[in-house]
């Protein structure tokens, strides 16, 4: 067991000794009766700029813990609780077939990884490239214009999560351990063990593709079966009760079980799940911009002069609202990072947020988006409407673009000029970039929900509606605007057929993603028997 201290701050500029002499002054034992500190979790307090701290929450081992719990009245000191994940029990239904987890993302690679640790040998179907390959593909779009509508920044192993910021905070509530046992899976292959404590943990695109290497090695090794450029196009059914899936070549491969996530950019593949059936509701997302500024002034505005230095790069989050009442804020920022194309269908563009681990490109960026509901975009009369939305404003991208990611200075989309020129703030792209009003992209009203929402943020961040800052369209992949419905077994309309993740509109980021990976590969655990051996499993299927 161990004695909690939550809160407890010291100075940035602590020692490891410092923190340990604050424990025993707190809990009043001498030195030699503290046997360890852990770190449970570390934050920034920048209120007071003159004397920014750390914010602790640690776990300490003492001798006699029982006495210092007593005699220590301070409602900062308590017993220690920590949760431990569990997988359920397993099921005694008989599995006909090996699972399929279609997709690789955080989802799918996530609840690949359980069902393999725990014998069910999943075969996963990716429709993209190996990661290594896939960033080979990558960075040839980003270069020559050289687009793969299969492989992309949205499609490929990894998941679109592996070309962003690597960001590993989420705001889902976590009852039963899943957000530890990611983490601590994360560092198992190659993630720096700082991110199991860190408020806003990190990885870096950099780091990510290691990493996913890690986690398909290892499911592998389990028995498990990863298939790459293996698209699926219909399912096979019988009697409301999934039979199997054929593959855009034709090939049938036989299932029972089928986790489905998709990501959110596959709206081919939700097209043809809803044509054969399955149930889906339009849900709300938001579309707008990303902005790039001076890191240097984000930096400053956080931490003031004299730390800035020490403490770069710093995030930020905004919330306002709109004259009308829409909600603005900005999202996926990105400390030190790039601006990317992020596009994954012909003749349109989106962009997205992405940074390296060092965080050391002199820019600082973030989606600003507005939110958009299924009333506005026509989702109350048919779930795909916010599929169609997305496309159209992408379409109008790629148009002012001509086919390159179009930006503008601020200033002068504030004003309706097409920009002629970086001035203040170098650019940092990866894809080439055009000069374009990116007002008529957006549209009016979110163009002037935006420019409402941009002049808050300049409230609460100094210079945040700088002029110069360079925006960039179109940001419009930042949730799924469609729900796959599931039941409370996670089973949709379609029995066996499991969606799961962001393409399913259960998730938002890697975190959640990988979590809801987990919490659905738990639900076929618990249903059912694995095979007793990987030879068995594969004789079912093949």
């Amino acid at each position: 067991m161990a004695i909690r201290i939550n809160p407890i701050a010291l100075s940035i500029h602590h020692d490891d000794a410092a923190l340990r002499k604050k424990v025993i002054s707190l809990l009043r034992i001498p030195e030699t009766e503290l046997k360890e500190v852990q770190i449970r979790r570390r934050s920034i307090d920048a209120r007071k700029k003159e004397d920014i701290r750390y914010s602790y929450m640690l776990d300490v081992t003492v001798e006699n813990e029982a006495h210092v719990l007593k005699k220590n009245r301070d409602v900062r000191v308590t017993q220690a609780e920590t949760v431990s994940y569990a997988v359920p029990s397993h099921g005694e239904e008989t599995l006909l077939h090996r699972p399929v987890v279609v997709g690789s993302g955080p989802a799918g690679l996530f609840a690949g990884l359980l069902l393999a640790r725990e014998g069910y040998h999943p075969i996963i179907l990716e429709r993209g490239l190996p990661v290594e390959e896939r960033a080979r593909v990558i960075d040839r779009f980003w270069k020559r214009g050289i687009l793969d509508p299969e492989c992309n920044v949205s499609f490929g192993e990894g998941g679109a999560g592996t070309f962003s910021d690597g960001k590993l905070n989420t705001l889902v509530k976590d009852r039963f351990g899943r957000n530890q046992e990611v983490l601590k899976a994360f560092v198992r292959f190659g993630a720096d063990e700082e991110i199991l404590w860190e408020q806003k943990p990190h990885v870096g695109t950099d780091r990510l593709i290691g990493i996913i290497r890690g986690i398909r090695e290892e499911i592998l090794d389990l028995g498990g079966e990863i298939r790459f450029s293996a698209c699926v196009s219909r399912l096979v059914k019988e009697d409301n009760r999934l039979r199997g899936v054929i593959l855009k070549d034709g090939e049938e491969i036989p299932c029972s079980v089928l986790i489905a996530a998709i990501g959110h950019s596959a709206r081919d593949s939700i097209q043809r799940f809803y044509e054969q059936g399955i149930r889906m509701e339009a849900k709300p997302f938001a579309v707008g911009l990303r902005i790039q500024h001076p890191q240097h002034l984000i930096d400053v505005s956080q931490y003031g002069e004299r730390e800035a230095a020490f403490l770069s790069p710093a995030p930020y989050k905004l919330t306002g609202k709109s004259r009308d009442g829409r909600g603005v804020y900005t999202f996926c920022m990105c400390p030190g990072g790039y601006v990317v194309n992020a596009s994954s269908e012909e003749g349109m563009t989106a962009v997205n947020g992405m940074s390296y681990h060092d965080r050391n490109s002199q820019n600082a960026n973030s989606a600003v988006i507005v939110t958009v509901s299924p009333e506005e975009y026509g989702g109350t009369e048919n779930p795909l409407a916010g599929i169609l939305f997305q496309r159209e404003l992408e379409t109008r991208a790629y148009r002012a673009g001509k086919g390159k990611i179009p930006v503008q200075l601020y200033g002068d989309f504030c004003a309706g000029i097409i920009s002629s020129e970086f001035r203040t703030v170098s650019p940092c792209f990866r894809g080439e970039t055009q000069f374009a009003d990116l007002n008529p992209v957006l549209g009016a009203s979110i163009s002037r929900a935006l420019r409402d929402g941009m002049s808050q943020f300049d409230r609460k961040i100094r210079g945040f509606a700088l002029p110069d800052a360079i925006l960039a369209g179109v940001e419009s992949r930042t949730s799924s605007p469609v729900r796959i419905l599931r039941d409370s077994s996670f089973v949709s309309s379609l029995d066996g057929f499991y969606p799961c993740g962001e393409g399913a509109g259960y998730a938002g980021g890697i975190m959640s993603a990988a979590m809801d990976g987990m919490k659905v590969a738990e639900a076929v655990i618990h249903r059912y028997a694995p095979c007793r051996t990987a030879e068995e499993g594969r004789k079912r299927t093949d």
